[in-house]
């Protein structure tokens, strides 16, 4: 009998000596869980935020190239002689809000091939909404025969968002100056510049479209 108890007890000895985690050890193992929960997390949201902001940034500078090619393919196509240019200084509490105006038939200048006869085409600022304070740059298109007092034959073509200034200037040649009205009907000038400053960017995107070649 002695010695089956004995030897129970040595077969008990090896559980007696197996000693649990303690509270101190659990709470140390959640604690380390956390934090490296943390840094995960952190690290994923960085990479999501760093991946968005470099989506809107690449967005925007694709705006920005149409909206340059759209000018450059217009506009050198305009035939001198005819007023098809023109370009007024204008300053609202104190921000540039030039504009620029072409006659044109259905194409490029008026984004669709699908119109009648010749449209005036105005590059410009305009309110967002009627509630909004936000200014985005587009094209307003009408006929340009259109004789009515009302905007019903109006069309706009929004092509980019948050504008805070767009300034508009032109190179005479005849000065060797850039001048910031064009009026003249025979002929057009040889540069267009066209410089936008959004309300989020630091840094004015600058267009300059050449409409004749520049002499040597």
């Amino acid at each position: 009998m002695f010695i089956g108890s004995e030897n129970r007890q040595q077969r008990l000895l090896p559980l007696i000596g197996r000693r649990a985690f303690t509270l101190l050890e659990i709470m140390l193992a959640v604690i380390i869980l956390g934090m490296m929960a943390l840094v995960i997390y952190r690290f994923v949201q960085t990479n999501v935020t760093a991946i968005r902001v470099s989506s809107e940034t690449e967005a925007v500078a694709a705006r920005y190239d149409g909206l340059r090619e759209l000018l450059t393919q217009h506009l050198q196509s305009l035939p001198p002689g005819t007023g098809a240019l023109a370009g007024e200084p204008l300053k609202i509490e104190g921000h540039d809000r030039d504009e620029l105006t072409w006659f044109c038939s259905a194409g490029p200048g008026v984004l669709t091939r699908y119109a009648n006869g010749d449209y005036q085409v105005s590059l410009r600022l305009r309110r967002h909404d009627t509630k909004s304070q936000q200014l985005d740059l587009g094209l307003l298109r009408k006929p340009k025969d259109d004789t009515a007092v009302s905007n019903e034959h109006e069309t706009w073509v929004r092509l980019i968002d948050n504008v805070a200034t767009l300034q508009i200037r032109f190179f005479d040649s005849r000065l060797n100056a850039w001048v910031q009205r064009w009026t003249d009907t025979v002929t057009l000038p040889r540069l267009v510049k066209v410089v936008i400053s959004g309300t989020d960017t630091k840094v004015p995107t600058e267009i300059m479209v050449p409409l004749a070649r520049m002499p040597l």
